[in-house]
């Protein structure tokens, strides 16, 4: 994945706050037709799908670590045994 020195640390942003970005630099590149600035905008709107996905799946492995702990798993309901 490439890396732009502009882009601050996604430490700061909330989830929602990475969601409205991604549709902020989606809208500006279609709305570009300099293919310059089309590919500055993709690599940085690849870095943010990329936090996004690394957020979604960290939340992921908590809720699943969550449910581990307290012993319930999704499958629990599942299964009757008579």
């Amino acid at each position: 994945i490439m890396f732009n020195p502009l882009v601050d640390s996604f430490a700061k942003l909330s989830d929602s706050e990475i969601e409205d970005k991604i549709i902020e630099l989606s809208r500006k590149f279609f709305m570009t037709h300099n293919p310059s600035v089309q590919q500055q905008i993709s690599v940085i709107l690849e870095m943010y799908k990329e936090e996004a996905k690394a957020r979604r799946a960290s939340a992921m492995v908590q809720r699943t670590k969550k449910n581990d702990d307290d012993g319930d798993s999704p499958l629990d309901n599942l299964i009757n045994v008579s």
